[in-house]
């Protein structure tokens, strides 16, 4: 499966932004979906996750309350609300799919899109 992220951007500390992966290739409903955020000189860390029929979704501690993973399967695409954004936000984001149901760790998704920055400034 081949994944698009996009929506990244430059916004205030308090701010929101709306991030999309959109999927193409493969049934994408067939999916478990996760985002996960890279800053300079840190590890890839996991961020949110949803199951292939979201019914099941999953967070990280830094961002639970703040962040709302959701997807659209008629339009293969998940996305990844964010508000309550802080400065250590600030990283590029990833969306991953994978169909094995471990949802915490990059190395348990197949697949990856390209990242899309966001910055957030204080």
């Amino acid at each position: 499966v081949q994944l698009q992220a996009s929506g990244g951007g430059l916004v205030q500390a308090g701010g929101s932004l709306r991030l999309s992966c959109s999927a193409s290739g493969r049934t994408f409903s067939n999916y478990n979906m996760g985002w996960f955020r890279q800053a300079p000189g840190a590890e890839r860390e996991f961020v949110a996750a949803i199951s292939w029929n979201g019914g099941s979704t999953y967070y990280a501690d830094s961002v639970k309350g703040r962040f709302t993973i959701f997807r659209d399967n008629a339009k293969n695409t998940v996305y990844l609300q964010m508000a309550g954004l802080k400065p250590e936000d600030t990283a590029v984001y990833y969306c991953a799919a994978d169909r094995r149901g471990r949802y915490y760790y990059a190395a348990d998704y197949a697949y990856w899109g390209q990242g899309t920055q966001v910055t957030v400034s204080s």
